[in-house]
């Protein structure tokens, strides 16, 4: 490497170093942590997504009001109602969800406390009930579902409150739909690593992998009804 190669965002060498008129970061109040028996505080900046009162933000997949139950402080996956979206689409976030799988253990493998997380509409990270219940690696809770497994299994058992913490980078292409940068995703589960920045192939599906094909900048998040009764609170994102 010679010295006039640049590395990382060419915003860095528009400003010297330390250079104090440099825009200092906007102050925001932080969040608070969940609990078990309370979901915590989002940051100040975050889009609610769901404070657990109702689904004002989410559509079903025609555009319909959704359908899932609402109760408690949580909503719950209505088997057959078909999955949910927000109304509003987004790209480069970092997004909060909370999930608990069914008490009722009910299936094993892939039938079991099944659900997702669609970044995009597109790019699934896999809800799953993994607790002493084995499946396949890239279809494990915490997964890219279909391509990279998690570096942990750090779920808890099914009735307590998981807590995915997601940081998604959004795919980019050019005005004739030639992909430019791949979409990349650092995940936590439970405040563990479970992705460390991987690379996506292209969308998420069972048994394929399909390659990139161009879309909007901003589409919507959505769950999945995967015919368990998977319930979600405290869901709120940042766009980045």
């Amino acid at each position: 490497m010679n010295n006039t190669e640049r590395i990382g965002d060419p915003e860095v060498y528009k400003w010297g170093v330390h250079d104090e008129s440099r825009p200092l970061p906007p102050v925001i109040e932080p969040g608070t942590a969940s609990t078990q028996s309370m979901a915590g505080q989002a940051p100040s900046d975050a889009v609610i997504l769901f404070d657990g009162r109702d689904l004002s933000r989410w559509e079903d997949e025609k555009g319909n009001p959704a359908a899932w139950k609402v109760s408690n402080g949580y909503m719950e996956v209505v088997p057959k109602a078909g999955a949910i979206r927000t109304k509003q689409g987004f790209g480069d976030v970092q997004l909060h969800v909370e999930w608990s799988a069914p008490t009722e253990i009910v299936g094993e493998s892939q039938g079991r406390g099944n659900s997702g997380i669609f970044l995009m509409d597109t790019y699934e990270i896999q809800v799953l009930d993994v607790y002493q219940n084995k499946t396949y690696a890239d279809g494990h809770a915490g997964a890219v579902y279909g391509q990279y497994p998690p570096l942990v299994n750090a779920v808890r058992a099914p009735g307590q409150w998981n807590m995915y913490d997601i940081v998604f980078k959004a795919p980019r292409f050019d005005n004739g739909g030639r992909l430019l940068t791949p979409a990349a995703v650092t995940v936590f589960v439970n405040g563990v690593v479970a992705q460390n920045n991987v690379i996506l192939t292209g969308p998420t599906a069972w048994k394929q992998r399909p390659p990139y094909k161009a879309h909007a900048q901003q589409l919507p998040i959505s769950l999945q009804d995967h015919g368990n009764p998977v319930r979600y609170r405290n869901i709120w994102v940042r766009e980045l």
